[in-house]
């Protein structure tokens, strides 16, 4: 009896098709290739035709979220891509990163990992969920804004974030969030991602023992840190999230907000890393939410 329930409950449990990091690596290469890729510049409206045909490709919906938003630059114009694969219900687990990179003028950023690596993981798990049965809803969210413009303080960062939060807040779409993943600079080839201190400490546990289950370990180590990044604005309005993000060893190895994020400095291999422990840590996610 006991092996006919667990062979019961693994027959419903929602098999995923694997991450293919060669898939994601490809799209992280046409992305870099386009070259700085800042809010509002056409390199980025570039960067919206790619992965809006990537997505097409795949057969999954895409729409964009537009607004023009005041910067210390001026007004710009932004977008938020949402791509939504629809599940048995339509409560919704979001997978975000941004796709925009920071301006600079005294040298050539193209953002590889900072960026790059986000977008590039986010179009394969497109691909990896349209080929699942979902209990829930999948949306990815692809943000553009994240970068300060000028430099990260008062409201010059998290744009997009922040404005698809308020929107939800007033269409009252956001309640329908039972969780955000957000993954960002996940490319870096020497990859250690610490445990974030404002994130969700439920959501956090179950993807770093996903990764510890998966002999993972050394990708997503025990150690704290805290980002203020695009999971900010959904926390503060409620919404469980966390930050999957290697800041402090990119920067130790200068090659955060430099020159020297390019398809140098990132590995087809981390991106495999987050997208196995992504994979294997979501259904016991849509378990949890669906207590």
């Amino acid at each position: 009896m006991k092996f006919a329930v667990t062979l019961v409950l693994l027959l419903q449990t929602p098999a995923l098709p694997p991450f293919d990091s060669g898939r994601a690596w490809e799209h992280l290469r046409q992305m870099v290739a386009i070259g700085p890729r800042p809010a509002g510049s056409p390199a980025l409206e570039a960067t919206r035709r790619y992965v809006k045909a990537q997505l097409a490709a795949q057969g999954v919906a895409v729409a964009e979220q537009a607004w023009d938003d005041e910067t210390p630059l001026g007004k710009t114009h932004m977008v938020n891509l949402i791509a939504t694969i629809p599940g048995a219900r339509k409560d919704r687990i979001v997978i975000s990163g941004h796709y925009d990179t920071k301006i600079f003028h005294e040298f050539r950023f193209v953002g590889a990992s900072d960026g790059g690596s986000s977008a590039a993981f986010l179009l394969e798990m497109a691909r990896v969920l349209k080929g699942r049965k979902n209990p829930l809803t999948m949306e990815l969210l692809f943000l553009d804004g994240e970068e300060a413009v000028i430099e990260w303080q008062d409201n010059d960062h998290t744009y997009g974030s922040r404005h698809y939060v308020e929107a939800g807040k007033r269409d009252g779409s956001l309640s329908t969030i039972k969780a955000n993943i957000l993954v960002d600079m996940i490319g870096d080839r020497d990859l250690r991602v610490k445990r974030d201190g404002y994130s969700t400490p439920w959501l956090t546990d179950i993807i770093w023992n996903a990764a510890r289950r998966g002999k993972l370990d050394t990708y997503f180590v025990p150690e704290t840190t805290r980002v203020e990044d695009d999971h900010i604005p959904f926390l503060e309005a409620g919404v469980p999230s966390v930050d999957i993000i290697d800041l402090d060893r990119y920067a130790e190895q200068n090659a955060w907000h430099t020159a020297k994020d390019n398809l140098d400095a990132v590995s087809a291999r981390s991106l495999q890393a987050v997208g196995d422990v992504v994979v294997a840590a979501l259904p016991q996610i849509e378990a949890h939410v669906s207590k």
